[in-house]
């Protein structure tokens, strides 16, 4: 029963890290691995958000839910300021995922009261 509550009061990381995941293997399973910038952003990001979740799993902290804020934001806005909005699976799965990550961090912080854009 505890491991129900448990799972339940953190399925927005658990998502989250599945979108860490998706993300890290998008530029092979949506063809723009030859893309090299959008390509090691999604790698680096991707895993970034994975372990910011598995952490926030294990142990909640405010900073995982604001690295994981931060880290959605990136990726809405990098496909421009890295250039590579012309590419637009790359595009797409980079914004598409970058919101979801935010709305998921700022959920999951508001559940446990704390962390980003909750009033203290």
């Amino acid at each position: 029963m505890a491991n129900d509550l448990k799972f339940s009061a953190y399925w927005q990381d658990v998502v989250n890290c599945l979108l860490g995941i998706a993300l890290f293997f998008s530029p092979w399973a949506l063809g723009f691995a030859t893309e090299e910038t959008a390509a090691w952003n999604a790698y680096v990001i991707g895993a970034i958000i994975a372990v910011m979740a598995i952490a926030a799993m294990v142990a909640f902290h405010d900073w995982e839910e604001w690295v994981s804020v931060a880290l959605g934001a990136w990726l809405v806005v990098s496909p421009w300021l890295l250039g590579f909005s012309a590419v637009g699976s790359a595009m797409l799965t980079h914004v598409v995922i970058g919101i979801a990550t935010l709305v998921l961090a700022i959920w999951s912080s508001a559940e446990h009261g704390s962390g980003p854009l909750v009033a203290r």
